[in-house]
């Protein structure tokens, strides 16, 4: 089979692999659909952060079942996303539906070979249906937006509430609509990307260009001085989480949901204002695919299915797997704009890219 295998930093190789083997509690085969790029892959690409070399990255992806066991309620010819994450079946956590916050579990796309290929085997138990007519462009976007929604949804929604998401990278843009859907009067979004400010004003949002403007002063103009009901940490900047810290509001709420790309030290007057405001710092990461049926997984791909969870605007650029090792470059080199960037892989997934491109519609 084809894969974009990654040998070493800055060293990706469209290629030949054996084809892959079977593992886990009820393998089930699949052909990749489409699979994404995320900012952990180009830093797996660029900053030598990969487990080990060579590996196929890609741990957002949608794929064809193939292959599935008799008994299986998967068929061939089924349309799924595949959730990446593979924990360990004796872990109490996973016992009780929190395989994200298991010990030593395994990764597609960082601890094991993931979507950057043609085939491989997944335990049926990581699959989750999307309907037929879902691209599968689309289909591959459901893990970070259930990351998105898994994060949003620690939040304490107060009536009349304002939140502001600090970063329009799709992960942003996915908490923004996620925050939107699940009640919250007042959305602003902050970035430096005007491209990225233009998307989110099409969708609908209030946004602040904090190139041009103090992000923590802007907000509080538009509070009326009072500040925010809570914050979402979406841009990874440790300078950005400070500026979170100052802009809630008295029993505001901070989500960090971007991980930060460096240390932060926090000034004393900033500590003490903190205890004083009573503020609340919530940590958040992946996603939860349990109850099987009633995940936030399945949440996503309704709300995907039904058009009030918008993705296909957050998709800059579709291209095909032999591409890989170019675009790769050329995001981290940052020699081109782009926000959420997939591969399509299989003969459908193709054709449903050049139907819309000939369309001359968003993919």
């Amino acid at each position: 089979m084809k894969a974009a295998v990654l040998e070493s930093k800055d060293v990706l190789v469209y290629k030949d692999l054996p084809d892959p083997l079977p593992f886990g509690e009820r393998p089930v085969l699949v052909r990749v659909g489409s699979v994404g790029v995320c900012g952990s892959d180009v830093l797996r690409f660029a900053h030598d952060t990969a487990y080990h070399y060579p590996l196929v990255l890609g741990h957002e992806f949608s794929a064809v079942i193939e292959k599935a066991p008799e008994d299986s309620t998967f068929a061939p010819g089924d349309r799924v996303a595949v959730f990446p994450l593979l924990p360990r079946s004796d872990d109490p956590l996973t016992r009780v539906g929190e395989w994200a916050l298991s010990d030593a579990y395994d990764y597609f796309g960082s601890r094991r070979d993931g979507g950057m290929c043609e085939m491989l085997w997944v335990p049926e138990a990581n699959l989750v249906p999307v309907p037929s007519s879902m691209p599968l462009a689309h289909a591959a976007t459901v893990e970070p937006a259930a990351v998105a929604l898994h994060a949003v949804q620690k939040l304490r929604v107060p009536a009349a509430g304002t939140v502001m998401v600090v970063g329009a990278g799709p992960i942003g843009a996915l908490a923004a609509q996620w925050l939107r859907i699940l009640g919250w009067t007042r959305v602003l979004v902050a970035d430096v990307d005007r491209r990225k400010l233009e998307l989110m004003e099409q969708l609908g949002f209030e946004v602040l260009d904090a190139s041009t403007q103090d992000a923590v002063s802007a907000a509080g103009e538009r509070t009326g001085g009072r500040g925010l009901d809570a914050v979402v940490e979406a841009s990874g900047f440790p300078s950005a989480f400070l500026q979170c810290l100052e802009a809630a509001a008295p029993q505001g709420q901070i989500l960090l949901l971007g991980d930060l790309k460096g240390d932060v030290t926090i000034p004393q007057s900033l500590i003490s204002s903190f205890i004083r405001r009573e503020l609340v710092i919530i940590g958040t990461w992946n996603s939860r695919i349990m109850p099987s049926g009633r995940s936030e997984w399945d949440m996503v791909v309704e709300h995907i299915a039904r058009g009030s969870l918008a993705v296909a605007p957050l998709i800059s650029h579709v291209r095909g797997l032999e591409e890989a090792p170019e675009l790769m470059a050329d995001i981290a080199g940052k020699r081109i704009w782009s926000n959420k960037v997939v591969f399509a892989v299989s003969p459908e997934a193709r054709a449903e890219a050049r139907a819309h491109a000939a369309g001359g519609g968003r993919p």
